[in-house]
């Protein structure tokens, strides 16, 4: 949602996030619907209280802002709130597995 392809020339990573919210009205709405999927799933790996707020308030940060026409349409390409989310995620289940004493492969599979 946050990385979907890159701006040649430059470093810049554009998402469908970022295209969606280009939509008047619908485009910011229908974003939220992976974001909070990351936030159930997260809730499902039984992530802390505290990095599920952390991710709700990366979400409703960029519903916001990302609601002003223009402005939230910048904003959203350096914010990449999906792509915090799944990094507080990543954290936690790295945590957690460092201490059962296990190492897991924190290696991103898909862009966010």
């Amino acid at each position: 949602m946050d990385s979907f392809m890159r701006i040649p020339g430059t470093g810049i990573r554009l998402g469908l996030d970022s295209l969606l919210g280009l939509i008047p009205g619908v485009g910011d709405a229908a974003a939220l619907g992976p974001a909070g999927y990351i936030v159930y799933s997260a809730h499902q790996m039984g992530a802390p209280k505290s990095a599920l707020a952390k991710m709700t308030v990366n979400i409703g940060i960029d519903a916001l802002i990302g609601s002003i026409p223009l402005i939230g349409d910048i904003f959203d390409v350096g914010w990449k709130a999906n792509r915090r989310n799944v990094a507080l995620l990543r954290k936690h289940l790295e945590e957690a597995e460092r201490k059962e004493g296990r190492v897991i492969d924190a290696t991103p599979v898909g862009r966010v």
